[in-house]
């Protein structure tokens, strides 16, 4: 196969996989994102108190193809194991819980994955695509909302969030109708950061009952520095889904009441707050597409979105991609 001009829009997880599939194929390949940096949901917000994960709080392994590739990375030093001291909270109160599953982080924060992921691709940031524009037979060009025009490029990778992903799989229609029926959930995740340690001796809680869904000390994280006691809590879909327009201020004040009522104390001052909105957290329902295809289109289109929401997912969801647009099986 001859080397072909491809475009991937979007950086997370899926699109990065789906881009050093196509550049170790040989292709020339461009990745575009609307944020000034990469990683998509594994996002990491920079604090003078620390880092703080503020969307995917660690990942699983079970394809044996992500266990090989998670070797790898491991190596690399760009993820490490995380074992925290993880805890239950349900209408029984606050116990251990007796989850063995192996998790794994970015290390020193969450975006050093999709970091170390990039080194080699090409990835041009800040740049929302807005619209695919086929140009004669086969090249396809891509139009920013700025109205610029990027291309040609022979393929096109859609590696962006379902609803985000509808609009410009409209020329290959039946994948824009499969990306349309997928619901994504909202999520409002919540970093606070003390300046001494709570006294608790949780670092992980599954939360099933109130507003919350997860607590995690951030900081019991592996590689995290500074001398802050850092924890992010996450919101139930449901509850983000009902506030979504909440004000941010009574979004903080009812998410630290929840976090207060599962620790059973009053929670000392914070010395940082800060509450983020994601729209598009994660697919309500899991779907088995593992990525869509139009090749007679030369259009294709991955994320967590077409096979279940997690990290594992994203990435062999856009490896699925490649192999689709390579004619591998």
């Amino acid at each position: 196969m001859h080397a072909m001009d491809i475009a991937v829009i979007g950086a997370g997880l899926a699109g990065i996989s789906a881009a050093k599939a196509l550049t170790d194929a040989g292709h020339q390949v461009v990745l575009f994102d609307k944020s000034r940096g990469s990683g998509g949901r594994m996002s990491s917000k920079r604090t003078e108190y620390g880092d703080m994960d503020m969307g995917a709080q660690y990942f699983t392994a079970r394809d044996h193809h992500f266990r090989h590739e998670l070797k790898h990375w491991l190596d690399q030093g760009w993820v490490a194991e995380w074992q925290p001291a993880l805890f239950i909270h349900d209408q029984d109160g606050l116990r251990p819980s007796q989850d063995e599953q192996q998790r794994f982080v970015g290390a020193p924060r969450m975006t050093a994955l999709s970091r170390g992921l990039l080194e080699g691709l090409k990835l041009v940031t800040e740049t929302r695509i807005i619209q695919l524009q086929q140009q004669g037979d086969k090249a396809w060009e891509l139009i920013d909302e700025q109205q610029q025009v990027h291309g040609p490029f022979d393929r096109i990778v859609v590696a962006a969030p379902a609803p985000q992903a509808v609009p410009l799989l409209e020329p290959a229609v039946h994948l824009a109708q499969a990306a349309a029926q997928i619901d994504m959930e909202p999520g409002w995740a919540l970093a606070v950061s003390f300046a001494e340690p709570l006294d608790t001796p949780v670092e992980a809680c599954f939360v099933r009952s109130g507003c919350l869904d997860w607590i995690s000390r951030n900081s019991s994280k592996p590689g995290r520095t500074g001398n802050a006691d850092n924890w992010v809590l996450q919101a139930t879909p449901a509850w983000s889904r009902e506030h979504i327009d909440t004000d941010k201020e009574e979004i903080i004040q009812l998410m630290l009441a929840s976090f207060s009522k599962v620790m059973g104390f009053n929670l000392p001052a914070a010395n940082f707050v800060h509450a983020h909105r994601w729209l598009y957290a994660r697919p309500s329902a899991d779907a088995q597409w593992g990525a869509l295809a139009a090749p007679e289109k030369g259009i294709y289109a991955c994320g967590d979105w077409c096979m279940g929401g997690r990290m594992e997912n994203a990435w062999l969801s856009g490896r699925q991609a490649a192999h689709a647009l390579l004619g591998l099986r």
